[in-house]
């Protein structure tokens, strides 16, 4: 167990916000959660699961819904509500602890994401519990059911949702992950796009075998490697293509940007044309709050669950969807997928198909 220090947080976020390919939520609100804890004297303390008794129960603190902006429509329809003073995600896990009887002794982030890592962290600060150093993610993804709790059968149950406004509710049973999915989507739907989440709740014994290990630590280290080139001035997307062992796969000029809201997520599209090497060439992503699908020139290029991650050029920084700007400078690679995801389940679960594109998966970082 350690300790983690405010430049360990920023290494960590800053690579979840790159491993979170364009989704896991705000970057800027995640680094704020992480302050207001500190300010407040909280400690964040990493732990592998190996670390905890067989018998402490783990929690998976996050927030599910899109992740565009709000529309003035949308501040309409909510303004004669109040939020709570009490931050909605540390209610909800309040909530699960007295539906159990009995207290967390850690939690789990559910992806890799600049805002839902950062959840899971404040959660385990404010709630002086121990904070697991893995996921079952390896990367942010669009679905509940994208998980590798569902590859390995963890029952999801009981789920404690709680909106921003102090409305919440225990799910004791759902027909499967999937269903899971539909009914807290369908709250997010209701509750200005967004509800904090706890699920997955189960013992250090039954988590163990069912998450990815050393995940947190994978993200600060991909984080380091990009601050520190950053800041000396240095190739800061090189440096992130070494760390996480993946490969380059375009540079250019963003010529499109567009989304919608719809059904409880941010779907769009990105069209980049090429320059320098790839000159003459043109590169489309399709996200649904996470980048997905990418073309080359019209041919499909690289897929989930490979990570497609593009770097804003001209702000130097991770860029998050759908923020993407005309005319902005990108710069794209791909960072290699877990090895549960390349499994003949995981590909059914996370793979082209599941989001109804008729390719096969090919590992573009071997």
């Amino acid at each position: 167990m350690r300790t983690l220090t405010r430049d360990n947080l920023m290494d960590i976020l800053y690579g979840c916000a790159i491993l979170g390919t364009g989704g896991g939520g705000s970057l800027e609100e995640g680094i704020d959660l992480i302050d207001e804890a500190l300010s407040q004297g909280k400690r964040f303390r990493l732990a592998s699961i190996e670390e905890l008794a067989d018998d402490d129960m783990i929690g998976t603190p996050y927030g599910c819904g899109a992740i565009s902006p709000l529309t003035e429509e949308e501040k309409t329809k909510y303004a004669r509500l109040s939020e709570t003073e009490e931050n909605f995600y540390v209610l909800c896990v309040k909530q699960l602890e007295q539906y159990l009887g009995r207290e967390l002794a850690a939690v789990i982030s559910t992806e890799l994401g600049g805002h839902n890592t950062a959840t899971a962290l404040y959660c385990g600060a404010m709630g002086d519990k121990l904070i697991v150093d893995a996921d079952p993610a390896g990367r942010s993804v669009p679905a509940l059911q994208h998980s590798t709790y569902f590859l390995h059968d963890v029952p999801m149950c009981p789920i404690s949702v709680m909106n921003r406004f102090g409305e919440g509710a225990v799910f004791t049973r759902v027909f499967d992950d999937a269903r899971g999915e539909d009914l807290v989507r369908a709250l997010a739907v209701v509750s200005q796009n967004i509800i904090a989440v706890v699920d997955h709740v189960n013992t250090a014994k039954v988590l163990s075998p069912s998450v990815i290990h050393g995940a947190i630590s994978q993200a600060e280290a991909i984080g380091h490697a990009f601050l520190s080139a950053k800041e000396a001035g240095e190739d800061f997307v090189g440096a992130v293509v070494e760390a996480g062992k993946g490969k380059p796969m375009f540079r250019g000029v963003v010529t499109k940007s567009e989304f919608e809201t719809r059904d409880g997520y941010t779907f769009g599209d990105m069209v980049i044309r090429g320059d320098g090497e790839w000159e003459g060439h043109s590169l489309r992503i399709w996200y649904q709050n996470e980048n997905i699908m990418s073309w080359l020139d019209d041919k499909y290029y690289v897929t989930v669950p490979d990570l497609i991650c593009v770097f804003d050029l001209d702000e130097r920084m991770p860029q998050l969807n759908p923020y993407a700007r005309v005319g902005e400078r990108v710069a794209v690679i791909a960072l290699p997928a877990p090895d549960e995801w390349k499994s003949a389940r995981g590909l059914e679960v996370f793979g082209p198909r599941f989001f109804n594109y008729d390719v096969d998966y090919k590992p573009f970082c071997e």
